[in-house]
């Protein structure tokens, strides 16, 4: 795929989501009245670069001597990164995923920070898009890789799964009830070059359609979760921010379905209050440490709402980080 420049980066408009909720929390803030510009040390992370509207307001309150790491699958997000990173040699960029967190932190000399914030699924501009594929709006071909140049599209993953293993990424990703029917209405079709054409099988393979919803919705989201291992990269990515948060550092993560929320949730719910996963099985479970204080979840304003409607299924979740040694 050709890199977008200039002009073309800019015809794909992004309206960036809890955007000042955001940044104060990662900056550990009731709001941003509270932080003077250009006073604020250490090192950050923004997990999801996409168009840099977290990052440029991040920048405004670091300090000149601080850095901000941006990491992003997307290589036309990296375009944009680096195009702020030759602007603004505090910002440092990496081309991967945040699953990557850790190492590619250390690669960098840096082993802790002060703040990570993370903006999870798919941005605007990959939406907007049609050749990305993301989009049952757009024709274009059934691509849904977050980073184009590694892995497969799921074109090319439609040929050779099965029914079976089709449906059971419906259900299992999209939570789509109807699975196994769109599933055979899908593995039915002889090519998968248009996802228009991909959308309208699902339309009328849909025995229940919702008011105000495409019947596409969940399927097309299913594939590009799956395509992509997204909910195992927030996995990986979630457990990694115990190791690079500093004592007082924080997190902050904002997600747009139930099943990157519940992930968040349940991982901060545990860790600040010294749980790991699979503890509530057990008898008598072990002490732990506690890492975080009580979380927080912050909601989209309705007039955010009204003027962006994406973000009307967004929350913001995060803690700071305590290190209280062990549960009592």
């Amino acid at each position: 795929m050709t890199d977008l420049h200039g002009d073309d980066l800019a015809s794909f408009r992004h309206t960036t989501v809890l955007l000042e909720p955001a940044v104060a929390m990662v900056l550990g803030v009731a709001n941003l009245n509270h932080v003077p510009k250009n006073s604020v040390h250490g090192v950050f992370v923004d997990a999801t670069f996409g168009r840099g509207g977290h990052s440029r307001l991040l920048l405004d309150y670091l300090a000149d001597d601080a850095m901000l790491v941006v990491f992003d699958k997307d290589p036309q997000a990296i375009v944009a990164a680096k195009a702020l990173s030759r602007a603004d040699d505090r910002v440092k960029v990496v081309h991967d995923s945040f699953a990557t967190l850790a190492d590619s932190l250390r690669t960098l000399g840096v082993d802790r920070v002060d703040g990570v914030l993370a903006d999870l699924g798919v941005s605007s501009p990959q939406l907007d898009d049609g050749t990305r594929g993301f989009s049952f709006m757009r024709d274009g071909r059934v691509d849904m890789r977050m980073d184009t140049t590694r892995g497969e599209p799921v074109s090319v993953w439609l040929k050779r799964v099965d029914v079976d293993g089709l449906a059971d990424v419906l259900f299992e990703y999209g939570e789509e009830r109807h699975s196994r029917k769109i599933a055979r209405a899908i593995k039915a079709m002889s090519s998968y070059e248009s996802t228009l054409e991909l959308a309208e099988v699902i339309k009328q393979a849909h025995p229940a359609w919702q008011k105000g919803k495409h019947p596409a919705t969940q399927s097309f989201q299913a594939m590009r979760i799956f395509i992509n291992n997204e909910l195992g990269d927030v996995d990986d990515f979630l457990i990694q921010t115990l190791s690079v948060l500093k004592s007082g550092g924080h997190l902050a993560v904002i997600s747009f379905h139930s099943l990157e929320d519940r992930r968040i949730k349940r991982f901060l719910n545990n860790h600040s209050r010294g749980r790991w996963e699979g503890d509530d099985k057990l008898f008598m479970p072990p002490k732990r440490q506690k890492y975080f204080g009580k979380p927080n979840r912050i909601a989209p304003s309705d007039d955010e709402i009204t003027v962006n409607p994406r973000a009307r299924s967004a929350y913001l979740r995060g803690a700071t980080r305590t290190d209280v040694p062990f549960t009592t």
